[in-house]
């Protein structure tokens, strides 16, 4: 009975992958073909589709410099270590957002709010906001190149080490998503 479920879960996998794998394949000959916009459309297409199987979650969570300048264009901060009074700035890309029709014929629209808590190093909550960013996408297909700019306060935390904890919550699905980020106040002078 077990050899039987192992095989069931198995081929479970490829049958994702096929359509990927098909769509790549169409894509290879239309760009062979001369038709790289074609090409680039369907799979686009195909990304759009399988990302809508997957279940919702955090990508990537990291401190960055300064504001990006877009999908993954950042420069990341080095270290976990913030100066008296300094702002954190999370760059996170959701995985797996809803898309649903938008009110504008045609387009299709994503939309997620993010809650923030922030936790002392043994996870008592020290702080909280509810939809503590708002974020809605429109347009004419699933982007996938999805990120938010979140920037935090923490300028009346004593110095010591904390817990950032996003939780994204995707608005058409009513799935949730968490993500923590570490960070350390540490002691002296304030940040310009």
């Amino acid at each position: 009975m077990a050899g039987i479920a192992v095989m069931l879960l198995l081929s479970a996998g490829p049958a994702f992958a096929g359509n990927l794998a098909q769509a790549a394949a169409k894509a290879e000959a239309l760009a062979a073909a001369g038709n790289a916009a074609g090409a680039h459309d369907l799979m686009r297409g195909a990304i759009g589709d399988f990302s809508e199987t997957l279940p919702f979650a955090i990508g990537k969570a990291v401190f960055v410099k300064t504001d990006p300048a877009g999908y993954a264009m950042y420069d990341p901060k080095q270290g976990q270590v913030f100066k008296p009074g300094e702002t954190l700035v999370s760059y996170v890309e959701p995985v797996g957002l809803n898309w649903k029709p938008a009110k504008d014929a045609g387009k299709i629209q994503s939309h997620f709010t993010v809650d923030l808590d922030i936790l002392s190093a043994t996870g008592e909550q020290l702080a909280s906001q509810k939809a503590f960013g708002d974020f809605t996408f429109t347009g004419f297909l699933r982007n996938q190149e999805i990120y938010a700019t979140l920037r935090t306060d923490v300028s009346g935390a004593a110095a010591g080490d904390y817990i950032l904890r996003f939780r994204f919550n995707d608005v058409n699905s009513g799935k949730s998503a968490s993500i923590d980020q570490k960070f350390t106040i540490a002691a002296g002078a304030k940040a310009p």
